[in-house]
């Protein structure tokens, strides 16, 4: 890929916990990884194989070590803290309950999501034009959410929360959104519904997107890019065309030739049947 046209650069990102220690874990180990404008990667690996560890270095949750570089259009954000990050990133977590908050009513999420990583204090726009934004942001997902801006979050189902929660993420227009095993603890007909207003806001909102998951099946359908880590590292990379045609089989064979290990992991969802 050009580096002139990718949205975020990752360069030399490693990560490691208990440093020195009996208990040393090398969660990445100098990650290089170019991202385009629109890209819609899926991440996919066992436990402990450093998806979520990526997203928390790309989040700002742990600064790089060792050098490590976060570029996003050109401009280095190292250095910068998870909130001065939030203007560069969206995030949408495995539980609905994270990233939203239940006492407060889905107007004030929305207005506390729309000042993400802005100075405190400022004022964007007026209420009737805040909830006139809000109303056209909702309308879309066709869950009646625009119609209920005075309810308490807390009285939402999961999947209405994790639906609200990714409106939330992408309202302030940042250059990049994490989805962070977003589906994986609802129930499949409404991780279904999640995933299909997924593909609805990352394509209204021309998203790069970067979601990570456990499910190969989920990675092979979604997305325009599907990326394998194993002990901290990136040993596959596929664009569409590559993994247009791939069973889960075929994607369980590039993964041993290139890891040069046998895949044993039980943690990976397989499909049923």
């Amino acid at each position: 890929m050009s580096e002139n046209k990718s949205l975020l650069r990752l360069k030399q990102i490693t990560k490691v916990f208990s440093k020195g220690t009996v208990d040393e874990v090398r969660a990445l180990d100098k990650i290089n990884l170019d991202v385009d404008a629109e890209d819609y990667i899926a991440i996919i690996g066992s436990n402990g194989a450093g998806k979520t560890t990526l997203l928390n270095i790309i989040a700002g949750v742990y600064p790089p070590e060792n050098g490590g570089r976060i570029i996003v259009n050109d401009k280095e954000i190292s250095g910068l803290s998870e909130y001065r990050r939030a203007r560069y990133v969206g995030r949408v977590y495995q539980d609905p309950h994270i990233g939203t908050a239940a006492k407060m009513t889905i107007e004030e999420n929305m207005a506390m999501a729309l000042l993400r990583g802005q100075p405190r204090g400022l004022r964007v726009a007026s209420d009737k034009q805040r909830r006139e934004l809000f109303h056209a942001a909702l309308a879309p997902l066709g869950l009646g959410l625009e119609n209920r801006l005075n309810a308490l979050v807390g009285t939402l189902s999961g999947g209405q929360r994790q639906a609200l929660a990714l409106v939330m993420a992408t309202l302030s227009k940042p250059a990049i959104l994490l989805l962070d095993e977003h589906v994986a603890t609802l129930d499949p007909r409404t991780a279904q519904i999640v995933l299909d207003l997924t593909e609805m806001l990352v394509k209204r909102e021309k998203m790069t997107t970067i979601m990570v998951t456990h499910n190969m099946e989920l990675a092979l359908r979604h997305g325009n890019r599907l990326i394998m880590m194993h002990k901290g590292r990136i040993v596959v990379d596929m664009n569409r065309g590559q993994k247009a045609d791939l069973a889960i089989n075929d994607l369980i064979v590039a993964f041993e030739r290139a890891s040069g290990e046998e895949f044993v992991d039980d943690n990976i969802l397989l499909p049923s049947g």
